[in-house]
């Protein structure tokens, strides 16, 4: 199978107050070691975030477990510096960031102003092995049309300087503020892909090619597809399971290459709607169906998504569990969802944020057949690379 592995953003805040606190550089430089379970804690673009990479996984329990793992070694680093940390895409409450000190991001902030200086977000990205970058663009241009649809299945970003929003998403918001970020162009070939990234590059606005900031590109430095549309989310079950769809949306796009399938023709422009209306209502309406491309209610196209990685899910004996839990998010809502309630009691971002960091660090009771799964966890073989931090 597959392997697939992911990166955590998540957010700093004070250990008391629980107010973000700009020491994430800290933090990752009091580190002893690197950790012996191959995980990567490293620091971001703002000293109120830290990233964790998880080691790559085989299976949706052993991706689980990497998760919880990639967590408490966050939440050890932060407090080493007195903080701790939450899976939170955006601060609910006003912020001005601290840039961390670092020489990239130093010519980042100079070239993006304020794009940079405001750019406190977190996002959840998944790496998924390909056999070569042929198939890897291949895949590319054959999973972008249910990329939104994953996003709103992720939303855990209403709130924004001390306001709700009105998205469900806001850091998806936030994060197309920078000029190359967004869905990709069909390409159709491995050539045209090089051609269009070399394109991107030689007008030097990005200032290096970690700064093509697609919803979904080839890694630059390991064998990977790595999608990045979706915000971190709140529980770490709920993580896993879109990592473990992301993984089977994959392998049902190299498939369908493999078999001659066409890649479906949506524009660029066309995306971008469907991704707005994805980071507007999250699952709480309309979505756009890629089959019609007209609204459709959120839990109708994300059926169809599902029916779409069915075989692929029940082949890799994941499919009972991920119905599941999207049966959950569904029944109690995304993220955002679970923000806006905490929020409604006494209208204080204080709640939002200790609501929050319960869901971040808490141990959800088994479902089903996550008895199996766990133990299936324990012989898991995983690679001692882990993905890059970008």
């Amino acid at each position: 199978m597959r392997t697939f592995g992911v990166e955590e953003e998540l957010l700093v805040v004070d250990a008391t107050t629980l107010e973000p606190l700009p020491v994430g550089d800290w933090a990752v430089d009091l580190q002893e070691e690197s950790p012996p379970t191959g995980h990567q804690v490293t620091m971001e673009l703002q000293q109120e975030q830290i990233e964790v990479a998880s080691p790559p996984q085989t299976t949706l329990a052993g991706q689980l477990e990497a998760i919880r793992a990639g967590r408490s070694l966050a939440q050890a680093a932060a407090a080493r510096a007195g903080g701790q940390v939450i899976a939170l895409p955006t601060a609910p409450g006003p912020i001005i960031p601290h840039l961390a000190p670092d020489a990239r991001y130093r010519r980042i902030a100079e070239q993006f102003g304020l794009t940079a200086a405001e750019q406190l977000s977190n996002g959840f990205h998944v790496h998924v092995g390909i056999g070569s970058r042929d198939e890897g663009v291949a895949v590319l241009d054959r999973i972008r049309i249910w990329l939104p649809t994953l996003l709103a299945l992720s939303a855990n970003s209403p709130f924004w300087q001390g306001i709700d929003t009105g998205y469900a998403s806001y850091r998806y918001q936030v994060w197309a503020r920078w000029p190359i970020a967004g869905p990709t162009e069909l390409f159709s070939s491995t050539e045209a892909y090089d051609r269009h990234r070399a394109a991107l590059l030689d007008t030097h606005v990005p200032l290096d090619a970690k700064m093509l900031y697609s919803d979904a590109r080839l890694c630059e430095h390991h064998p990977t597809v790595e999608v990045r549309i979706t915000d971190v989310c709140l529980e770490p079950l709920h993580a896993a399971v879109i990592a473990t769809m992301i993984r089977a949306l994959v392998e049902t796009a190299a498939r369908a290459w493999a078999e001659g399938a066409p890649a479906p023709p949506v524009p660029v422009s066309v995306l971008r709607a469907w991704s707005w209306q994805a980071s507007r209502s999250g699952t709480e309406d309309m979505l756009i169906d890629p089959a019609t491309g007209t609204p459709a209610p959120a839990g109708d196209v994300i059926t169809s998504l599902l029916d779409t990685l069915g075989p692929v899910l029940a082949e890799y004996g994941e499919e009972a569990l991920v119905d599941s839990a999207v049966a959950d998010i569904l029944r109690a809502g995304t993220g955002a969802q679970q923000q806006r309630e905490a929020y409604a009691t006494r209208h204080d971002l204080g709640d939002v944020m200790a609501a929050a960091l319960r869901a971040t660090h808490h141990v959800p009771l088994a479902l089903p057949s996550m008895s199996s799964l766990g133990s299936e966890s324990a012989s898991n073989e995983t690679s001692k690379d882990a993905p890059t931090t970008v």
